[in-house]
């Protein structure tokens, strides 16, 4: 009966997206309405698809079952960073600045506004591979999320039915954002953000329910020793409050730097719709965000590694590195908390959550390799073709981080942390004070572009391979776990926030006069709202 009820869920689910993919598809007649949407998407889509492209399974099966196992009720911590700032500073700070100056720009991208920011089309080219290679692997740790939790709905464990599910999933996303683009996108994530909404309540009241109330979890959640200590999970800032700081800044500080989620401030329909819009996008993040990282914090109270446990918690495997299989704990959290009705609501919450910024990102990468990368080369081409360019290179898209993703081995947090500390680490300071100083360098974007790479880069062969263990095992032990790519993402962004303004203080502006009509348009912006 569960499973019934669970499919027939489902069914109603995809076939309103595929409802709206249709709908806006007739809408959908320019790449500017792909793309952007007309630039005329209000506070509260704008806001909604900003929640969901940000939240997805990594945050709610692969963040929230990893962070709560470590740092315990503590975890909150990050969905509330996640909410004040990686969403609420960044609207306030970001948002208007970036709407005025993309549109007076033209800049449908980001690699876009690189080339016309600083007048470079080498800048452009860079950004757009950047955002091509590193935003894949993000993908494959959606689809790697989504698939453990359809694991845990249906009860399938076999091999090729995790590789079918991640194959079914990529192929629906491709429809609705093939057919409608960003219009698509805008739409379906504000349906799919309530779905979140309603979702996420529902499942933590009945997780702590499941454990007598608040004050019975958190009692029961201080029992645990960790280093010897007890009291620890349940405390405010946990037992690594330093470790915790660096999860707080990759995923919070990172969204200044995505281009899958400052681009909802290029196609936003005025600059008065942005303080509404944060307002919104911060209570949206607070709740699920928030929800998620609590949720996650109770998880040892429902699993366990010990297999002679007798209590009736799950018991979760143990990786070849000795780690728990964190990926595998909020399903089983879900699995023994939840009746069985809610299973259904949760797996449409997931799919909901990761469909959205699934679309967002295949939308992002395609257009980005379109516009920045092959339109350049082509000669006469129509509006029509680029659009069909675009719809191929996102099945292109999808096809490789689909064989990404058949690798089971892959953490979802490890496949996200390198993609963040790549992007945000490559991206954030060029982007942020090229908004707001005109003494931004060219050669202080390239700095960023190569040092945001190169230490993901670094990073990756030193510790993401597993080829010099004694290595990784030192890393760990130090205060500041080096060996944790979350860290190393976390590090580069800060990185590129002290490296931009370093640079551009000993380099020369290339092109002052360029540099002052760019800046002309907050004038314009402000002589129009006098």
């Amino acid at each position: 009966m569960t499973t019934a009820i669970t499919i027939g869920m489902i069914i109603i689910y995809v076939a309103i997206m595929m409802g709206i993919g249709v709908y806006t598809a007739k809408q959908t007649r320019s790449v500017n309405d792909f793309v952007l949407g007309g630039r005329n998407v209000g506070s509260w889509l704008t806001a909604f698809a900003y929640g969901t492209s940000y939240f997805s399974a990594v945050v709610f099966i692969g963040y929230a079952g990893q962070f709560g196992w470590n740092y315990g009720i503590s975890a909150v911590w990050v969905g509330i960073g996640n909410a004040l700032l990686g969403s609420l500073l960044a609207w306030v700070v970001m948002g208007r600045r970036t709407r005025i100056m993309t549109q007076s720009l033209g800049a449908k991208t980001m690699p876009e506004y690189f080339e016309h920011r600083w007048n470079s089309k080498g800048l452009k080219i860079a950004a757009a591979a950047i955002v091509f290679i590193f935003l894949i692997p993000y993908t494959a740790s959606v689809y790697n999320g989504l698939s453990r939790l359809f694991n845990m709905a249906f009860q399938i464990e076999s091999e090729s039915a995790y590789r079918i599910i991640i194959v079914v999933m990529a192929i629906l996303t491709a429809i609705y954002v093939i057919l409608g683009g960003y219009a698509a996108t805008a739409i379906t994530d504000f349906f799919q953000g309530i779905i979140m909404l309603i979702g996420i309540v529902a499942v933590v009241v009945c997780a702590v329910r499941y454990q007598g109330g608040f004050s019975e979890a958190l009692a029961s959640l201080g029992e645990f020793e960790v280093n010897g200590k007890t009291n620890v999970l349940n405390s405010v800032f946990g037992p690594d409050p330093l470790n915790l700081f660096g999860v707080v800044i990759l995923t919070s500080l990172g969204t200044w730097g995505l281009p899958q989620m400052v681009h909802k401030f290029y196609a936003i329909k005025s600059e008065k719709e942005i303080p509404k819009g944060a307002i919104i996008s911060t209570v949206f993040a607070l709740i699920v965000a928030g929800g998620s990282y609590l949720l996650g914090g109770f998880d040892r109270l429902f699993c366990t590694l010990d297999a002679s446990d007798t209590s009736g918690k799950s018991l979760i495997p143990t990786l070849s590195n000795g780690n728990p299989e964190y990926d595998a704990m909020i399903p089983s959290v879900l699995q023994t908390a939840l009746p069985d009705i809610l299973i259904g609501l949760v797996v449409v919450l997931v799919l909901s959550a990761s469909m959205s910024t699934l679309s967002s990102l295949v939308l992002t990468s395609s257009s980005t390799l379109t516009i920045d990368m092959i339109r350049p080369y082509m000669k006469k081409t129509s509006e029509k073709k680029e659009m069909i360019i675009m719809r191929v290179l996102i099945a292109v898209f999808l096809i490789i981080s689909v064989l990404l993703a058949f690798n089971k081995n892959a953490s979802i947090s490890t496949l996200m942390s390198y993609s963040w500390g790549a992007l945000a680490g490559a991206f954030l300071g060029p982007f942020l004070f090229g908004l707001f100083s005109k003494k931004v360098t060219k050669a202080a974007v390239w700095v960023s572009f190569i040092l945001g790479v190169g230490l993901t880069m670094v990073h990756m062969f030193l510790f993401g391979f597993g080829w010099f263990p004694e290595l990784s095992h030192a890393a760990a032990d130090l205060p500041l776990n080096l060996a944790s790519p979350i860290n190393a993402g976390a590090i580069s962004m800060i990185l590129s926030l002290v490296i931009v303004p370093l640079v551009s203080l000993i380099t020369k502006v290339s092109d002052p006069a360029h540099v002052e009509k760019v800046f002309t348009c907050y004038d314009a912006s402000e002589r129009k709202s006098a």
